[in-house]
């Protein structure tokens, strides 16, 4: 057997044991290993979300009616439903940084309890969202700046996609005890089972199919909706039935506030620098809004790609904070900011072969993913250009920040946050949007701008290792 056919015998070896989840302690071995088995789970995880929103997209973009409106619609949703990724993603990091420590720590039963706690969370958070953006959904699109024509049509989509909060929230908790336990394989599974379903429903429901009449856009929610809770039904039926190294009990689902003030503790950090970052958007996305409901469309559309790219970089970030959490739980602190750093290079080096391909062929990806106007594919393709000219910051940024938020720092990013995302970024855009008139692609320089920015900063502070001190 040559060399090269051994080699690529042991890497095909080791990804289906990634894949397959065999390992699920790594404080020990080889670094590159460990972040190898975790964070190729985490990628085929977020490139199955990346697929998903791009293919729910080119389904919405077919709608035979009002497609721009749609788009718009869902742009504009998207963007508030930020808010409550946000605070998901807050209550997940927090869920991870406490299971990852028991875990390191060897207490098992410790991390069980902490999963508990955080579902119990996840379903009255959810469920309060859900009723407030259900009741407001015409007045929260207007606030977004959607014109009348945008708000008539796309209510009842907004209606949907909130009453799904509960279920969001459970799928990113659940999912963040799961990768804390070193199980990122299962979280893959369950991430990939609800977009599977999505992908079957979306034609079904807004197209039409047999008895099913075509419902348009509001299929499109319940489609999502309806394969998200299949995928947190899967979840749960691992969890309590001991598939995995979190085992729970139906009898042990009792209110301990004590477990659950630790992890609001940590989770309001982790919601605050979502929060800043999200009302940032937000605030990017009026601007836009100023413009034409094709800008909005185009915008939309640019989103969805970027998130194809930047979601699996965003899981090699995970990879890290599980390894931080994990080794900082088991004393090993430089062993956890090799970690770090080791996870840093592989995620710049893997965006900035996105963002030559972005730069070359950003027309062409579009216009074979997405149908529309001539004008929504030129506002698309300008964004992607132009925003992955920062690519070669951004992985340092999204892994140190996440390293920060393992160890249970999640006070350092927020203050970050807020320092680049409003007293930068926001001055920034108005002035490049509104005194320069650049328009929107004043907005999209601002971003490029201002998360390579917030790289630098994030790079600077994590060597200070104050982290490495910090209690969970």
């Amino acid at each position: 057997m040559s060399q090269s056919t051994s080699a690529l015998k042991r890497y095909l070896t080791l990804l289906l044991a990634a894949v397959k989840g065999t390992e699920t302690e790594y404080t020990s071995g080889s670094i590159r290993r460990a972040i190898f088995m975790l964070s190729v789970p985490v990628i085929i995880e977020m490139i199955g979300e990346a697929f998903f929103a791009i293919i729910d997209m080119a389904f919405v973009s077919r709608i035979s009616t009002n497609a721009t409106e749609a788009v718009a619609t869902v742009g504009f949703t998207e963007s508030v439903m930020f808010i409550i990724y946000s605070i998901a993603i807050g209550l997940s990091m927090a869920t991870t940084a406490v299971v990852s420590r028991r875990t390191g720590e060897k207490d098992l039963e410790g991390a069980a309890k902490a999963t508990n706690q955080a579902i119990i969370v996840g379903m009255v958070t959810g469920t309060i969202l859900g009723l407030i953006g259900f009741v407001f959904a015409p007045q929260i699109l207007g606030l977004m700046g959607a014109s009348d024509k945008v708000i008539s049509q796309g209510t009842y989509f907004t209606r949907i996609v909130f009453s799904g909060n509960v279920v969001i929230m459970l799928l990113y908790l659940i999912n963040g005890a799961f990768r804390g336990a070193g199980n990122a394989s299962i979280a893959m599974r369950a991430l990939l089972l609800a977009n599977a379903f999505n992908f079957v429903f979306d034609p079904i429901f807004i197209f039409g199919f047999g008895p099913i009449p075509a419902l348009g856009l509001e299929g499109a929610a319940i489609a999502t909706t309806a394969g998200r809770t299949l995928g947190v039904l899967f979840q749960l039926y691992i969890l309590f039935n001991g598939k995995s190294l979190l085992k729970l009990a139906r009898k042990s689902f009792k209110v301990d506030w004590s477990i659950i003030k630790n992890l609001l503790s940590v989770s309001i950090g982790g919601i605050g620098q979502f929060l800043v970052d999200t009302a940032s958007w937000l605030f990017l996305m009026t601007i836009i809004a100023k413009s034409e409901d094709a800008a909005a469309a185009g915008y939309t559309f640019g989103f969805r790609i970027i998130g194809f790219t930047i979601l699996p970089a965003w899981g090699l970030a995970q990879a890290a904070a599980t390894l931080v959490g994990q080794n900082l739980g088991a004393k090993q602190e430089e062993r956890a900011e090799k970690s770090v750093w080791k996870s840093c290079w592989y995620t710049t080096y893997y965006l900035f072969a996105v963002a030559v391909v972005f730069f070359i062929g950003a027309e062409w990806i579009i216009n074979n993913v997405f149908e529309g106007e001539a004008q929504v594919v030129e506002y698309a393709k300008h964004m992607l250009q132009i925003i992955c000219l920062g690519y070669l910051f951004f992985g340092f940024g999204m892994v140190t920040s996440s390293a920060f938020n393992g160890a249970g720092d999640t006070k350092t990013p927020t203050f970050i946050n807020i320092a680049i995302m409003w007293v930068v970024q926001i001055p920034l855009a108005i002035f490049l949007a509104q005194v320069l008139d650049m328009g929107v692609y004043g907005v999209f320089t601002t971003i490029a701008v201002c998360h390579s920015l917030h790289a630098v900063v994030s790079v600077q502070i994590f060597r200070l290792g104050k982290w490495k001190s910090q209690k969970v």
